[in-house]
């Protein structure tokens, strides 16, 4: 089992390595502006794009940032396309270098919170960055801005989120969103995928959850952020409504496995989760959008 276990992660390493490295050495994506779908707030958006897209449109991701924000840890005062995080930088290149149009939405640095919250901090954050009513919003607004360009494919777009913003992806793909008159994939996003959320989702789905598109989530089983078991049973309880959702749980994984720094990357069962949850994600993204 230990010589298994460590080919997994010999594996991972090689399937991350190659794509992390492009992402360094990859140049620095466009800024953009555009309004949120509150009808207030102008949001900043970094835009990657793959390095030689022809003339076709292509499909598109919006990216959703956590708590921390967009930014690096070592932004020192500095928040644009120059500082995004390393894990930002290594999704946005990665979906480029796959083809797509990717933008990765700012919603806290224009409502004056760009160097994001600490570990710990959800009581003290304020309303208007509420994960469940306002953030979605914020998704919109780039799923518009999206459908405005002429590169991009305005019928193949797709949400990813993570943490807080993991949880803003759920929120935004609910069937009874009051972002969309009528949600299906049609008019919104043609399927989301949610990191390590938290699923309490400030008890707004107790009910039950139904998104109106394919969701699925991924989520460390020694997430010390957030609750796998909170998640576990709303994706079960969303199945029984007849939900496309599904979770997959990764052994001795942390929150923030697929970041690529050292402190999350040297940690082998979140290498072992990397090297599983890429390949799926390209896969769902490849399905619902192509």
């Amino acid at each position: 089992m230990r010589r298994l276990r460590k080919i997994a992660v010999i594996g991972a390493v090689a399937i991350a390595a190659p794509l992390l490295a492009h992402a360094e050495r990859a140049g620095v994506p466009d800024t953009v502006t555009f309004p949120s779908a509150d009808n207030k707030t102008t949001l900043k958006g970094y835009v990657f794009r793959p390095a030689h897209p022809g003339a076709e449109r292509l499909p598109a991701v919006v990216m959703m940032h956590g708590r921390a924000g967009a930014y690096s840890q070592l932004a020192n005062g500095t928040y644009d396309a120059t500082t995004l995080s390393k894990r930002h930088k290594f999704w946005g290149e990665t979906l480029a270098r796959e083809g797509y149009i990717a933008v990765l939405v700012d919603g806290f640095g224009p409502r004056g919170y760009p160097h994001g919250f600490a570990q710990h901090s959800y009581s003290e954050r304020p309303p208007e960055l509420d994960e469940t009513t306002v953030r979605p919003l914020d998704a919109y607004g780039a799923l518009a801005y999206l459908r405005s360009r002429p590169d991009v494919d305005p019928k193949a777009i797709a949400l990813l989120g993570w943490s807080n913003g993991g949880s803003a992806t759920l929120a935004a793909m609910a069937a009874d969103t009051p972002a969309l008159t009528d949600p299906n994939p049609q008019t919104g996003f043609r399927g989301a995928l949610a990191f390590y959320p938290a699923c309490g989702l400030k008890g707004k789905f107790d009910e039950g959850y139904l998104p109106y598109a394919p969701v699925r989530v991924f989520i460390g089983a020694a997430d010390e952020e957030v609750s796998p078991k909170r998640c576990e049973e709303l994706v079960e309880k969303s199945e029984v409504k007849g939900g496309d959702i599904k979770i997959s749980v990764y052994p001795g994984a942390t929150h923030d496995f697929d970041d690529p720094g050292k402190k999350r990357a040297s940690v082998d069962a979140n290498a072992e989760a990397v090297s599983d949850a890429l390949p799926k994600v390209l896969r769902f993204l490849g399905e619902s959008l192509r």
